[in-house]
């Protein structure tokens, strides 16, 4: 499988040596960086603004043997297109018969000048003085036929490479009041180029980063940047030679500045994910679209590329840098507890009721009971928490369950469950020893009827536990588990589950409370639904030794489902997208048959169990996918998943 046949392109920007003032020797220095990226499997490659020249001539754009050269170095890299497959833009001054000098980017591909945009906005202002030398391109539609060839001189074009098309931007443009690039995107631009020649000052990268990051997410689009570097004229500013890629609001790299070097970067951009995600935003999808836009037909077909550079995260809910990481768990927790604390100050409920069973949906359900009452400034005798041990239940986790209450400053309810469960299965004639899910969903569902039934009793709320991951699987009992007064679990994966608890051991807990967290986070994750094994006479309490209903060995691993589901609901991929990433991130823990078989799994689960989340409780939404019938995710509960597990089954 090849990346490009899901939607991926592959696009390089580079700062190039430059020699200031050389049109012929700059063109010569991006040929050579252009055979370099070519072999790196570049399909279009951006260099920075007026790169043929340099930026800083100044005067020099006038004269007659700078402009001579610009259009002999602009011919012989068009020469040296015809022999590569790969796209260039290059920028350079373009002089009109009629006197007017226009700064544009050229895009190169086949031997043809396929077109060239000029530069709209002309700063002259501070350390700029573009007007001295150039016009604005506003407005300007031309049809050129000079020594170059025949291309068009317009700021409103699409290019289309392969399935995608791309637009181009330059510099000023981006920071211009009326950015010309918000209709290249709304006119259909899933890539927007921008060739700039941005001097360094303390700061401005910080600005320039978050300004193409936050550009690119709200035209919902991929964003490549390159600017000019430090071999241009130092008589007042220096530049550093910034190169970035960013997509929908993600920066996926940048460059090391101020090299005297050619500097590039080289990624991929999804552009099928960028389409589904405009299609999906309403705002943007209903936005009225510009006209007269051209559109350019560089290439039907692009080269292949082998794999991927850009890295795919394999726990995608679950933040990588540590700080980020760090303000995303206080935010998390802050949702949770805020709407559960919204929710009981307008019930009027007096308690909070949570069923705890030593796992880690309901520890964490807990610990966020906890963060409650103390923004309402409540007493901890709020917290009414109910463990409702039953056949299923082990040493080991009621012990945790005992322990945390103590630690955390609860009182704690016991309830057995076990005669109840068993004159119930007597009752509809089910054999006592017949361990099936009438057996496991009767436990489930005697423990909500307490729940619920104690609530009632002290006037209080039900604190759903159950997690997102949970729901997408439909690895809950119908009216039982998944039933609450409000599920403050709803909008969290397991994966982001475990994260969340160990943040709260390190920042929030006491020692006596964080030795218990440590304790459930070393246990196996069950529904705890069958016999349990019996330990052997003084053997010691082992995390998971009496458990033998192990959720992962049935359904599959979290990390996994967490992966597919992410991709799914998220970016809408198909299976054998999936199947194609899922693949990068995971080959060395699991075979590509037991992907293939859990994402079979997942599919299966996730469509024959949406009945379970039309009737989900409500639940205050953490991240980008939520499971809502209500909010995210509306589906039909007979939706058929042949179509996708067909796909899969013939990989």
């Amino acid at each position: 499988m090849n990346p490009d046949e899901f939607g991926f392109i592959r696009v390089a920007a580079c700062t190039p040596e430059l020699s200031l003032a050389n049109p012929l020797e700059n063109a010569q220095r991006i040929c050579a960086q252009a055979d370099l990226l070519a072999a790196e499997q570049a399909q279009i490659i951006l260099f920075p603004e007026l790169c043929l020249t340099g930026y800083t001539c100044e005067d020099l754009f006038f004269t007659s043997q700078l402009q001579s050269d610009t259009r002999k170095a602009l011919a012989s890299i068009t020469a040296y297109s015809k022999s590569s497959k790969t796209v260039l833009v290059v920028g350079a001054p373009l002089l009109l018969e009629d006197g007017r000098l226009f700064n544009c980017a050229f895009v190169v591909a086949h031997g043809v000048i396929q077109g060239a945009v000029p530069k709209s906005a002309q700063p002259n202002y501070g350390e700029f003085y573009d007007r001295r030398w150039f016009v604005s391109g506003t407005g300007v539609d031309l049809d050129i036929d000079n020594e170059l060839g025949r291309f068009k001189l317009c700021t409103e074009q699409l290019f289309e490479v392969g399935e995608t098309r791309f637009a181009i931007e330059l510099c000023e443009d981006l920071w211009a009041p009326m950015a010309v690039g918000i209709n290249h995107a709304l006119a259909g631009a899933e890539l927007i180029l921008n060739p700039s020649a941005s001097p360094d000052i303390v700061s401005k990268a910080d600005y320039r980063r978050d300004l193409i990051r936050m550009t690119s997410a709200q035209r919902i689009c991929a964003y490549l940047y390159a600017s000019s570097g430090v071999l241009e004229s130092t008589k007042d500013l220096v530049f550093g030679g910034h190169l970035i890629a960013a997509e929908n609001g993600q920066q996926l790299c940048e460059n090391q500045r101020f090299g005297f070097e050619a500097s590039i970067i080289c990624t991929e951009f999804d552009w099928q994910k960028l389409r589904r995600d405009r299609t999906q935003n309403s705002t943007f999808a209903q936005s009225d679209r510009p006209h007269g836009y051209h559109s350019v037909r560089v290439c039907k077909h692009i080269t292949s590329f082998s794999s991927l550079s850009r890295s795919v995260s394999p726990h995608p809910f679950v933040p990588d840098d540590e700080r980020e990481a760090d303000a995303r768990a206080l935010e998390i927790l802050s949702i949770q507890a805020s709407g559960l604390a919204r929710r009981l100050l307008s019930s009027k409920f007096e308690h909070l009721v949570i069923g705890v069973s030593g796992g880690l949906d309901s520890t964490l359900a807990l610990l966020v009971c906890l963060d409650t009452v103390n923004k309402l400034n409540l007493p901890l005798n709020c917290i009414m928490a109910l463990t409702l041990p039953g056949p299923g239940t082990s040493a080991h986790t009621l012990k945790s369950v005992r322990e945390l209450a103590k630690a955390s400053g609860i009182n704690l309810k016991e309830i057995p469950i076990y005669q109840a469960v068993e004159n119930h299965l007597a009752d509809i004639g089910q054999a006592a020893d017949n361990y099936d899910r009438v057996y496991e969903n009767a436990q489930a569902r005697e423990r909500t009827q307490i729940l619920f039934d104690y609530a009632n009793k002290v006037n209080g709320l039900v604190v759903g536990t159950g997690d997102m991951s949970e729901l997408a699987l439909g690895w809950c009992t119908f009216n039982a588990d998944q039933m609450s007064s409000y599920n403050v679990n709803a909008g969290v994966p397991k994966t982001l589950i475990s994260y969340l608890m160990r943040w709260y051991e390190q920042h929030r807990a006491s020692p006596e409370l964080a030795k218990v967290i440590q304790r459930v986070l070393q246990t196996p994750i069950s529904p705890e639904l069958l016999p349990v094994h019996k330990n052997r006479e003084g053997a010691p309490d082992t995390p998971g030794a009496e458990i033998n209903h192990l959720t992962e060995a049935i359904i599959g691993p979290y990390e996994l489902h967490d992966f597919f589901l992410y991709h799914y609901v998220r970016n809408g991929f198909s299976p054998v997208k999936i199947f194609y990433l899922a693949g990068l991130c995971f080959t060395e823990n699991y075979s590509t048959a037991d992907i293939k078989k859990w994402l079979l799994v997942f599919f299966k689960r996730f469509f024959s169990q949406q009945f379970k989340r039309t009737t989900l409780p409500a639940g205050p939404k953490i991240g980008s996918v939520s499971l809502s019938p209500r909010g995210d995710w509306r589906m039909p509960d007979e939706a058929s998943a042949d179509a996708l597990l067909s796909e899969l089954e013939s990989l």
